[in-house]
């Protein structure tokens, strides 16, 4: 399936509950406390190798903690945290970090043309589409298609994520195409376009830079 036929089925099928749980802010925020270790009190990590998840759309957080807790999403550390909350718990969690602001953070200078490129408008002949075209201009997603924000998130973090969506890691099940996004967008890109990119992202906030 051609990439642009994939995004466009994806937006679609993406991996949102079809009625998902309200959450409570205020509940999220006494449940977080466990959370802050890795990802700060406030959601915004000082560590690079865990992602700000402040300002992070509620249904994509509570939609990533079900497939940790289902093992859809592979990780020991986030299995050990989300085995034991229910639906309404990821639906508060997701709530409170959602109200919290993410902190801006820059990106290198001498990368941002290669990552704006890329991002902006990606690259036809080989088949990558523009990031924004899920992501947004200011790269704060489309949560009603359950597209991540990734406004100044740790350019460590994206570099690492992305490479391993090229290594063909997907979060879901081989049928889902929103699951397949990422491995089938990541796997033409380079270390050198994965390192402007993550760096452009970290830097990208509302105001267009």
């Amino acid at each position: 399936m051609r990439i642009p036929a994939l995004l466009a089925l994806a937006a679609l099928t993406a991996g949102a509950p079809a009625v998902a749980l309200e959450g409570d802010a205020a509940a999220g925020q006494t449940k977080a406390a466990v959370c802050a270790a890795c990802h700060g009190v406030d959601g915004n990590s000082v560590d690079p190798q865990y992602p700000k998840i402040a300002g992070q759309h509620a249904s994509y957080t509570a939609s990533q903690l079900a497939k940790f807790k289902s093992q859809a999403r592979m990780n020991p550390i986030m299995l050990g945290f989300s085995i034991t909350l229910s639906e309404q718990d990821m639906a508060d969690l997701g709530a409170y970090f959602a109200t919290q602001a993410v902190k801006p953070d820059i990106a290198d200078e001498t990368l941002l043309e290669k990552g704006q490129t890329l991002y902006r408008n990606g690259d036809a002949k080989r088949g990558i589409p523009a990031c924004m075209a899920c992501h947004g201009p200011a790269g704060q997603g489309m949560p009603f298609a359950n597209y991540p924000s990734l406004s100044h998130q740790h350019a460590q973090y994206t570099a690492d994520m992305l490479k391993r969506f090229r290594g063909g890691e997907v979060h879901g099940p081989a049928d889902d195409a929103n699951a397949q996004v990422m491995a089938q967008v990541a796997k033409q890109l380079t270390d050198e376009e994965i390192t402007a990119l993550a760096s452009y992202l970290q830097g990208l906030g509302p105001v267009a830079r």
